[in-house]
C-alpha cells in the first residue's frame, strides 16, 4: 500500500499523519490506539475523518472519549497487528554503537580511554553510518565492576573526564544528526554510594531500607547462614553479612554492589529524578542494567533451581511492570530511547509485555536466548556446541513474537558481556575472519530490529589469543570462578575451565580498540589498562576505513542498505527459510517482506564448507537484484540455486 498523508484539522492545529494514527497523546495518554487507514475509505468532512481500519482500537473507543475533536469511525473486523501498521518511530529506524569508555581512545596519555577520546572519533562513528553512540557506564565508580558499581550518578569517572565532556560530545553528536545513550544502572549501587553508606551506619537510619536488609538464619548447630540459598551471579553467596548491625544485605553481584529496594517509593522517586537529570541535560535516552531484577518477591524463598537460584523469586519480579511503567511514563515525556537488558527469564510473555508498545513500558530489550544458545548444564563456563538448528529456531521464535505482537527487537550478537561475535558464531582463523565478519554483520542487521554493533565488530576484532595466561584477565566475574577452582581442581578441570575463558570471559570485548599498527593499537600512547590484542598489526580500522573490500566498508554498506530499504528490513515481515536439502545444518536463510510486497533474501553459510543452496524453493523467479556480497557476486552468479563458500553471506532482492 502506498504512503498515504491525511491532514487532520483540530483545536486549529494542522497536523501531518503518515498513513498511522497513534490516539495515545490525541485521546488519553492511558489508551494506546494504533490504526492503518485504507486511502480508498477515508473522507473527511467537518473535521469528522470517517475511516476503514485495520489494526488494534479499543472497543470503548467511541465518539464521547475523543472529545472535542469530536471522531467518528467505522471499524472493519480486526486482525493481528504487526510492525507495519505502528508508528514509524526514530529508534526503530537507527542503527546503534556501543562504546566500552575505558578501552576505546584514550587522549592524555594515562593508559586508559576517555571521554575527549570518543569525542574524536565521533567523525569515524559517522562515517560508519551509526545514528545513536551509548555509552557503558561513565559514572563515578571504585571500578569493581567497570562502572556497573556507582558512587555518584550525577558526577563522572574522573578517569574519563567531567561533566563538561559529556556535554561536548553530546552537542558534537547532535550537530551530526546523532543521539547520545548512557548506561543506567538502577537495580544496585556500589557499596561507596552515599545511600549504602548512610545505610549501613545503622537499623533505624533514614536510608536503611534504601537497601534489602534480612537478619541471619541459623542451622542446627547454631552456625550463622544467609536469609535464603539464592546465589550470586558472580559466584557465592547472594547476601552479604555486614558485622555493624548484624544483618545481610543483598547483592546479587559484587559484595561492592548492594541491591537497592525499589519497594520504598523515595528509592524508586531517586532513580527517576536521575532519569529527569540526565535527559533535562539533553541525553536522548538509556540502556538499562538487569533492569528485569528490580523486584524482588519480599518473601524471599529458598530457591529448587541447580544454577543460579532465586533467579525465579527476582527476574521479572511481581511489581516489574509497575515500575517500568512509572520509568517509561518519564521516558515518554523526552521521546526518549531505551533499551533494557533482560537477563535469566524465558517467560516469553513478560519480556514482551516490557516492550509491546501498548504497554508505555521500553522502547525495546536484551533478551539471552540466543546468546545462552552455548552455555551448558552448568552455566556460561561449561561447555556446549552451538547448533544451527537452536538457531534457526531461536531467531524465528523472537522475529515472529516481536512482530506479530507490536514488540519490538534489540539486535546483538556483541557487547561488553559477551565474546567477539565471529569467534563465537563463526571463525576466527585468518583465513576464514574476514569472510565471518561480514556473514555476521548481513546475518544480523537485515534482521527486524534495531542493530547494535560492539566497538571493533565492524573492523572484525576477535576473542584473546588461546596462549594468553590467566594474569592478563580482569574480567571479575571469570577471576571469581577461577579463584573457585585454581587450588582444588585437577589439572584437567583447569585447562578445561580455560578453554571456556578464552571463549566466553567478558574479557574478550573489553581488550582496546584497535585503531592502526602504532605501538597499542593506537588506543594509547601509554600501557594500556588492558593489554591489546596480539593481531591489532593486522586487524586495525586504518586498515579498512578506505579499502572498500573491508569488514568495516561491509558494515557500512549493510547500514546504508538497511536505512535505504526501511519498508522491507525495519518494517517488513519476516520469515524463517528452511530449506530440506544438504546445506541444511550449515545455512540459515530468512525472507524480509514489506507491506507493499517488496522481498529480500538473506542467506548466510555457518560453515567451514563451500555449500550449494536451493533458492528455487523460495521464490517463482530470479532474483531482481544482488544487494550484499562480499565475494561480488552479481545477478548472473545466482540462478536456481546459489553457491556459498565458507562462511559467505548473500543478500538479495527479489
Amino acid at each position: 500500500m502506498a504512503k498515504s498523508t491525511l491532514r487532520q484539522e483540530a483545536a486549529g492545529d494542522v497536523k501531518e499523519c503518515g498513513g498511522f494514527w497513534d490516539y495515545h497523546d490525541r485521546i488519553r495518554r492511558t489508551e494506546l490506539v494504533k490504526f492503518r487507514c485504507d486511502m480508498a475509505a477515508i473522507s473527511i468532512k467537518d473535521k469528522k475523518p470517517m475511516c476503514a481500519i485495520s489494526g488494534q482500537v479499543p472497543v470503548n473507543l467511541m465518539a464521547s472519549s475523543v472529545g472535542a475533536n469530536n471522531l467518528q469511525t467505522t471499524v472493519k473486523p480486526l486482525r493481528m497487528p504487526g510492525q507495519q501498521d505502528q508508528l514509524r518511530t526514530w529508534w526503530k529506524e537507527s542503527s546503534v554503537y556501543q562504546i566500552y569508555p575505558a578501552s576505546f581512545q584514550d587522549s592524555n596519555g594515562d593508559g586508559v580511554g576517555d571521554l575527549k577520546g570518543i569525542i574524536s572519533r565521533v567523525d569515524y562513528l559517522e562515517g560508519l553510518g551509526i545514528d545513536i553512540v551509548w555509552l557503558s557506564p561513565i559514572f563515578k565508580s571504585p571500578q569493581i565492576d567497570m562502572g556497573y558499581d556507582v558512587s555518584d550518578y550525577r558526577a563522572i569517572h574522573p578517569p574519563y573526564g567531567d561533566i563538561s565532556d559529556v556535554d561536548a560530545l553530546k552537542d558534537k553528536l547532535h550537530e551530526r544528526g546523532m543521539k547520545l545513550v548512557l548506561d543506567l544502572v538502577m537495580n544496585h549501587t556500589s557499596d561507596q554510594h552515599e545511600w549504602f553508606q548512610q545505610s549501613r551506619k545503622s537499623k533505624d537510619n533514614p536510608y536503611r531500607d534504601w537497601y534489602i536488609w534480612r537478619p541471619p538464619r541459623y542451622d542446627a548447630q547454631g552456625n550463622r547462614q544467609p536469609p535464603n540459598n539464592w546465589d550470586s551471579h558472580f559466584q557465592g553467596s547472594a547476601w552479604e553479612y555486614d558485622d555493624a548491625t548484624d544483618e545481610y544485605y543483598l547483592r546479587l553481584f559484587a559484595r561492592e554492589q548492594p541491591d537497592l529496594n525499589w519497594e520504598n517509593p523515595d528509592v524508586r522517586k531517586a532513580c527517576y529524578d536521575i532519569t529527569r537529570f540526565w535527559l533535562d541535560r539533553g541525553v536522548d535516552g538509556f540502556r538499562i542494567d538487569v533492569i528485569n531484577f528490580i523486584s524482588k518477591d519480599q518473601r524471599f524463598p529458598d530457591s529448587d533451581k541447580k544454577v543460579l537460584k532465586g533467579t525465579e523469586y527476582y527476574a521479572c519480579g511481581p511489581r516489574l511492570h509497575e515500575y517500568l511503567q512509572e520509568l517509561g511514563a518519564i521516558l515518554k515525556e523526552y521521546d526518549a530511547f531505551s533499551v533494557g537488558e533482560m537477563p535469566c527469564v524465558d517467560d516469553e510473555k513478560e519480556l514482551l509485555n516490557a516492550v509491546r508498545a501498548d504497554r508505555g513500558e521500553l522502547s525495546m530489550i536484551f533478551h539471552f536466548e540466543f546468546m545462552d544458545l552455548d552455555h551448558g548444564i552448568n552455566g556460561k563456563f561449561s561447555p556446549k556446541e552451538l547448533s544451527i538448528d537452536e538457531m534457526k529456531k531461536t531467531l524465528d521464535k523472537w522475529q515472529r513474537l516481536m512482530y506479530d505482537n507490536d514488540g519490538w527487537n534489540a539486535l546483538y550478537l556483541e557487547n561488553h558481556d559477551q565474546p567477539r561475535a565471529i569467534s563465537r558464531f563463526a571463525s576466527d582463523a585468518p583465513e576464514h575472519r574476514v569472510a565471518s565478519a561480514k556473514l555476521i554483520a548481513i546475518f544480523m542487521a537485515f534482521q527486524a530490529g534495531t542493530p547494535f554493533v560492539y566497538q571493533g565488530q565492524e573492523i572484525g576484532m576477535t576473542n584473546v589469543p588461546k596462549d594468553w595466561p590467566m594474569e592478563e584477565y580482569q574480567d571479575i566475574d571469570c577471576l571469581n570462578h577461577w579463584n573457585l577452582y585454581k587450588d582444588s581442581a585437577d589439572e584437567a578441570t583447569k585447562a578445561a575451565f580455560k578453554v571456556e575463558y578464552q571463549k566466553k570471559s567478558r574479557d574478550n570485548a573489553r581488550t582496546p580498540m584497535q585503531w592502526d599498527d602504532t605501538p597499542h593499537g593506537g588506543f594509547s600512547t601509554a600501557k594500556p589498562w588492558m593489554r591489546v590484542h596480539d593481531n591489532y598489526p593486522q586487524v586495525n580500522a586504518a586498515a579498512q576505513v578506505r579499502d572498500p573490500a573491508s569488514v568495516y566498508s561491509g558494515y557500512r554498506e549493510v547500514l546504508r542498505q538497511r536505512k535505504a530499504r526501511k519498508d522491507v528490513f525495519v518494517y517488513g515481515d519476516f520469515t524463517l527459510v528452511d530449506n530440506d536439502d544438504e546445506a541444511h545444518d550449515k545455512v540459515l536463510a530468512y525472507k524480509r517482506t514489506a507491506a507493499n510486497g517488496d522481498a529480500a533474501l538473506v542467506v548466510c553459510n555457518f560453515s567451514a564448507d563451500a555449500v550449494t543452496w536451493e533458492l528455487a524453493s523460495t521464490t517463482n523467479a530470479p532474483p531482481r537484484e544482488v544487494m550484499v556480497s562480499p565475494t561480488g557476486k552479481t545477478k548472473a552468479d545466482v540462478g536456481s540455486k546459489i553457491d556459498l563458500g565458507p562462511y559467505e553471506a548473500i543478500a538479495l532482492l527479489l
